[in-house]
Formats: C-alpha cells, sequence, structure tokens
C-alpha cells in the first residue's frame, strides 16, 4: 500500500490561457489526491482554438534529459500518461517515457483530431506513429475521430448500431490496450454515449451523456484526468467513465448557463469540488 498519493507523469503542453491540457490536468488529477510530475512539451500563451496569434515555444529538447533526471532521482511513478504531442521525435521521447516505468498504467489519450478531420498538425505519418504509443497503452481514450483514424477506417456518418459499437472498441483494444473508452459516440437508440470495453473481463459498457449545444476546448483533457486518477484509486472501468462524463456534464451545464465564451474552455474551478465527495455511481450500463 502507498504511504503517499501516487504519482502520474504527464506528457502534455501548457497554455497559459484557455483552459486545456495541463492546466486543466494539474487541478482535476490533484483534486482527485493524484501528484502530477508535469512534462511540459511546449508552452503556448493560448490554445489555438481562434484566440488569436499564439505565442509558442517548443520544449521537445527538455524531454529526455528531464526523464534522465528521474531515473537518476530512482523516481517510481504509478502511471505515465501523453497526451496532445507536437512532432514525430515527441512520440519517439513517450515511448522512452513509457519503456522507463515498465509497471506504471500508460494512458494514452490519442489527440489527433475531432468532427471527422485530423488537427492541422497531424501529417499522416504522426497519426499512423500514434498507433506505436497505443500498442503500448494499458488505457487510451480516443474520440470517434481518433479511433476512426487509429483503425484507419471512414469516419462514420450516422449513429452506430450495438453491434458497430462494440466491434469498434474490440479493434481498438487489438492494437494493444486492455481498456478503451470513445468518447461522443452516436448511437441508433437516439442517444449520444461514452462507449468502452476491458478486454480481460470481456465486458462492453456505455453511460450516457446529457447533450448541450455547446463545444469547448480541454474536455478531453479533463475526460481523461478524470478517468487516470478514477481508475488509480480503484474504480472499474464503467465506474471511472461514469464519474468522467458526470464531472463533465456538471462542469460543460455550468459554463453554459453563465454564456461564458466557448473559447475560454469551462469553469473547472467552480466544479473541482465535486471530485472530492463520496459520489453513488449508478448511470453506467452494459452496451
Amino acid at each position: 500500500m502507498l504511504k503517499r498519493p501516487p504519482r502520474v507523469i504527464a506528457i502534455q503542453d501548457l497554455s497559459g490561457f484557455g483552459r486545456c491540457s495541463l492546466s486543466v490536468i494539474l487541478p482535476t488529477l490533484s483534486a482527485m489526491k493524484v501528484q502530477v510530475c508535469p512534462v511540459v512539451t511546449a508552452v503556448l500563451s493560448t490554445h489555438t482554438g481562434g484566440l488569436g496569434e499564439v505565442v509558442f515555444r517548443d520544449l521537445t529538447d527538455y524531454l529526455s534529459p528531464a526523464l534522465e533526471h528521474y531515473k537518476k532521482l530512482e523516481l517510481s511513478f504509478e502511471c505515465v500518461y501523453s497526451g496532445f504531442l507536437g512532432s514525430l521525435d515527441q512520440i519517439d521521447h513517450c515511448l522512452q517515457y513509457f519503456a522507463a516505468y515498465p509497471d506504471a498504467f500508460a494512458v494514452v489519450d490519442p489527440v489527433m483530431g475531432d468532427n471527422g478531420k485530423a488537427y492541422r498538425t497531424y501529417t499522416p505519418d504522426m497519426c499512423r506513429r500514434m498507433n506505436e504509443l497505443v500498442a503500448v497503452a494499458d488505457m487510451i481514450t480516443p474520440n470517434l475521430t481518433e479511433a476512426s483514424i487509429l483503425l484507419g477506417v471512414p469516419y462514420p456518418n450516422a449513429p452506430m448500431r450495438q453491434a458497430e459499437a462494440k466491434s469498434l472498441v474490440a479493434r481498438l483494444s487489438e492494437l494493444g490496450p486492455r481498456y478503451v473508452t470513445v468518447t461522443g459516440v452516436e448511437l441508433a437508440d437516439g442517444k449520444i454515449a461514452n462507449i468502452g470495453y476491458d478486454r480481460e473481463r470481456g465486458q462492453y459498457w456505455r453511460v450516457d451523456c446529457n447533450y448541450v449545444p455547446a463545444s469547448y476546448p480541454g474536455t478531453g483533457d479533463i475526460f481523461t484526468s478524470v478517468m487516470v486518477g478514477a481508475m488509480l484509486g480503484g474504480d472499474s472501468l464503467p465506474m471511472a467513465m461514469e464519474r468522467a462524463t458526470r464531472f463533465l456534464e456538471i462542469a460543460i451545464r455550468t459554463t453554459f448557463s453563465y454564456g461564458s465564451d466557448t473559447r475560454y474552455g469551462v469553469m473547472l474551478e467552480s466544479c473541482l469540488s465535486w471530485l472530492t465527495q463520496d459520489q453513488m455511481l449508478d448511470r453506467y450500463r452494459l452496451l
């Protein structure tokens, strides 16, 4: 039994304004009693979603020396967690971090695109090599666009039937990870759900989402961070999925009620206390 909080290496960028990446990962996991060791891939003045000309500093050359320092200190970590990456070199560095801590829970949030399209910074080579990270992961949390890219299949333009949804997460698990969660899946029964698969147990899960007509940056980072904190805290996959889904619903609905500029992200500060309370989780169900 640990006599300290679990530690997570979070390999991510830091945007000064806009509530995404490390600026939401740090407070979210800290609220869940997890110590975050940020390994910063780049520093940006804001995120890149419509806030003008971004000031950007690449920190790729920091990643390897930081890892060597942690190895010299003989630090132990319970989780290594990667997110948005800016280059092929950064994928190589992430592979080095995962290899350095083979017993840690390996989490890959394969941030590559949304709404059926890859982000402009993600070249075909980067999308292809993301599969190398997925292959060493214990858990991945793609959205539907990223799931399609990983599998090399067209983005679905129609709601998915139950059998199609099960096939999607099972095929993603065949790439390597035991746990798969795909967010924002429109199902044939008219619901939007986050769907998951635990390969060892052979169980498929869904948590339905309460739709809000707004989109905010950083929600994927928050979702995966809650998943990480929940799994490290002993949650099963469906419990972690529900905890992450419900927390995001609260944050999104709170922000939407104030009419905040969507570019500014969700009002995380008003909602973090929810993560510190015991919650009854009873909305997850078999897919």
